[in-house]
């Protein structure tokens, strides 16, 4: 009985901070996620010195002109796609995956034994001594055996996702190739949708339009899911996942 309320306390111990979570959140929608502070390059140096003057309460530094051809500014004429850190590009999400695997194993095996020992230079009789119930020497071992198995096995996996999303360019590798990050949340009602996307993408990949297509995303990350009370529903008990997990049977 010991025994039993302790492994209750634990099991009970381990899920209680899901369940305090979940009982604080009752009638509440799910919180959506604080948005970060990216790193974006400061293509305007005395916009930058003003913004930054402006943090501290100081006046903005005078302005040393508009012209298009200083250091850092920007043009008419530059690529609008993505290059640099804090830059944005669109990422086109379209998974169609469908994949069907199939295997059937059949094995069959029979097997059959015989040894007798007729004559020994005499030893054959004093088996009778040796061997219980009088065996006869002629038939000293006569065995059959066959074994069958048989197995099948079916899988079935579809996906499709078609969404586009913006991301970031978080980082810039030195062979000139981008590390990308999104995230998106749409909160309907009492349930959370949220997507992510990370990857690196090639400079040369990204269209004219300054989008990219999944499958040009390389290591790419794509995580599709929710929370909420529809994704409650649908998973099952803490007690059943513990039992399935621990039951041998």
């Amino acid at each position: 009985m010991k025994r039993t309320l302790s492994a209750l306390m634990i099991v009970t111990s381990l899920s209680g901070c899901g369940v305090a979570g979940r009982l604080a959140n009752v009638g509440r929608p799910p919180k959506m996620s604080e948005m970060s502070d990216p790193t974006a390059p400061i293509i305007e140096p005395s916009l930058g010195k003003q913004a930054a003057a402006h943090r501290r309460g100081e006046a903005p530094p005078a302005n040393n002109g508009a012209s298009l051809f200083r250091t850092g500014a920007g043009a008419f004429f530059r690529d609008q796609r993505a290059a640099r850190v804090g830059d944005i590009l669109t990422v086109r999400i379209n998974v169609a995956d469908k994949a069907v695997v199939g295997n059937s194993t059949q094995r069959s095996r029979d097997g059959t034994e015989n040894l007798s020992l007729a004559a020994l230079l005499g030893f054959e009789s004093k088996l009778g001594k040796i061997l219980p119930g009088n065996p006869d020497p002629s038939k000293l071992v006569n065995t059959n055996s066959s074994s069958t198995a048989t197995g099948t096995g079916n899988t079935s996996r579809s996906e499709q996702i078609n969404m586009t999303m913006a991301a970031l360019v978080t980082d810039v590798l030195p062979n000139g190739n981008l590390l990308i990050r999104g995230r998106q949340e749409v909160r309907v009602n009492f349930e959370l949708r949220e997507v992510i996307v990370s990857g690196v993408v090639r400079p040369e990949d990204i269209a004219r339009d300054n989008s990219i297509l999944h499958s040009q995303i390389a290591e790419a990350r794509i995580s599709y899911g929710g929370r909420g009370q529809l994704t409650d529903a649908q998973q099952a008990r803490w007690g059943q996942q513990i039992y399935d997990a621990l039951f041998p049977f």
